[in-house]
């Protein structure tokens, strides 16, 4: 029997605040807690609750509980808009609160079909296949679609609590998507052992168990005995003086300085990585110092991948560039000009950020939607990788490394790394920089590479194709990393599939839902 009590009645005012505090508790699963069983735990909690509710309660049910996972998961954005957006408190919280509440509409169309999908008057769904079936793939459906409409913003899906988790290596199978089916399905079995329906938990784990040992045993990625040198160069250089045209040659400078101090040993690295927008300015403007910058690579039998502004005419692209290449094992790359070739321009820009939707309306608004270089254009979905002494590397600039199916586009039969550069400096001391290396993680598992990841404050790191974090900088530091980076061969079945099999099952088990519907 459905409960019919009124929306805001005690008791429904009392659960919806159980769904807030049970959807904020799932931020405990991402970095930089890890705690990779309290996602399953918390969606399970929410379904005990909401399983006898009406569609409508459903709905704002799990609103309430989205509201609450994005809320806190994702509060660092906060950051960004307090510190560098010019707007008074009382503005950016609702700001903060209307992004929250606008991504929390996805669990709440998630909640609201599982009731209304698997409950008619007349006939209800099975409940093996409501919670087994029916919920997972709503859940995956609405996940997929949130990182899709209005750009996408696939940020702390489910499947990444799963990173550091004993299933995190099962994604170079089925990718983040598919381990966030896995975390559905098992709050869903979790839930029909509160209903004394034991078999699905008995048979789940055990399941679950096994794919965590047999993975990394399948996996078909093995080392090729081949490595490379790389040094990746943090300049920790303040925001506030980013894009401030006194700091640019001082900016420049020192990201020089740092990559010289590699050159004085005998054995100097391939490749060196700067990181997004480390030269702030277009690369017109800063001619001579790139002719210099590749003159020294060359001299050092080195190249050197920078992020800067490149322009097309009066288009203006956060880009890639390599310097350098002029001294290779195999003649496969051109010296540097500035032409466009060896060059990698953003796609996937970020909204507000580097580009604002309706800007003749909001620019005039605040400061936070006239940040600095926020009209770029974008480059191509799919680009040539890069190359840098004959290595083939795929980038992807700061926001694009969240959108898995942009990253296997670029990853070809002879990529041999994933590069990702950055710049957090906009988020300070918050989780975000952690969370975005989290998910940066989560691609290398996917793609079966090795990733490098240079960034301005933090984090810098070097990731093996199994997620692990072999060699970092702290936050907030000045540094190189130097570290010999192993490479691997072999392609993961992820690599080979992508996400289309995943969302093919999931829409599947949505008609089952539907039909039952229909049955009415």
């Amino acid at each position: 029997m459905l409960k019919t009590q009124p929306l805001y009645s005690p008791l429904s005012i009392a659960r919806l605040v159980m769904a807030f505090f049970a959807g904020a508790s799932t931020a405990l699963s991402f970095a930089p807690y890890e705690m990779w069983a309290i996602f399953p735990l918390a969606l399970s909690f929410a379904l005990w609750q909401s399983q006898t509710l009406t569609a409508k309660q459903s709905l704002y049910y799990w609103l309430s509980f989205g509201f609450g996972c994005f809320a806190i998961g994702i509060s660092w954005v906060h950051v960004s808009i307090d510190t560098f957006g010019g707007m008074p408190i009382v503005v950016s919280i609702t700001l903060m609160a209307l992004l929250a509440l606008y991504l929390a509409i996805y669990p709440a169309i998630c909640g609201y079909l599982l009731s209304k999908l698997s409950r008619t008057s007349k006939h209800t769904l099975n409940p093996y296949i409501t919670y087994l079936g029916l919920f997972p793939g709503l859940w995956v459906l609405t996940e997929w679609l949130r990182g899709w409409i209005l750009t996408g913003f696939p940020w702390i899906w489910a499947g990444y609590s799963q990173t550091l988790g004993p299933l995190s290596e099962f994604a170079s199978f089925i990718g983040a998507l598919g381990l966030s089916f896995v975390v559905a399905l098992v709050a869903g079995s979790l839930l029909l052992l509160s209903q004394k329906r034991i078999i699905p938990i008995l048979l789940i784990l055990p399941t679950l168990a096994l794919l965590a040992w047999v993975a990394p045993q399948v996996n078909p990625i093995s080392t090729s005995g081949k490595s490379v040198k790389v040094a990746l160069v943090q300049g920790n250089i303040a925001q506030s003086m980013k894009w401030e045209p006194d700091a640019l040659w001082p900016t420049m400078l020192k990201y020089m300085d740092l990559t010289r101090s590699q050159f004085d040993d005998a054995s100097s690295v391939d490749i060196i990585i700067w990181p997004e927008a480390a030269i702030p300015a277009p690369e017109a403007m800063v001619e001579d110092f790139l002719i210099n910058a590749n003159q020294v690579a060359n001299i050092n039998n080195t190249a050197i991948i920078t992020g800067i502004i490149s322009h097309q005419q009066k288009d203006f692209y956060n880009s890639l560039i390599v310097l350098g290449n002029h001294h290779l094992k195999q003649q496969q790359s051109a010296d540097y000009v500035i032409d466009g070739s060896n060059e990698y321009k953003k796609h996937h820009l970020l909204p507000i950020g580097e580009f604002v939707p309706l800007g003749d309306l909001l620019r005039p608004i605040a400061p936070f939607f006239n940040l600095p270089m926020s009209s770029f254009q974008r480059g191509g979905y799919t680009q040539a990788n890069l190359t840098a002494l004959g290595y083939h590397i795929a980038p992807a600039i700061c926001y694009e490394i969240v959108f898995p199916e942009q990253v296997r586009a670029s990853v070809t039969d002879e990529t041999d790394m994933l590069l990702t550069v950055s710049n957090d400096a906009w988020f300070g001391a918050s989780n975000g920089p952690l969370q975005h290396m989290e998910i940066a993680q989560m691609r290398a598992i996917e793609m079966g590479k090795p990733l490098l990841r240079a960034t301005n404050n933090g984090i810098t790191a070097v990731v093996d194709p199994h997620g692990r974090i072999t060699d970092a900088i702290p936050q907030f530091e000045t540094g190189v990393l130097v570290t010999n980076v192993a490479l691997y061969q072999g392609e993961t079945w992820f690599r080979k599939i992508g996400q289309f099999p995943l969302l093919i099952l999931c829409s599947l088990l949505l008609l089952l839902g539907v039909r039952n519907y229909l049955r009415k």
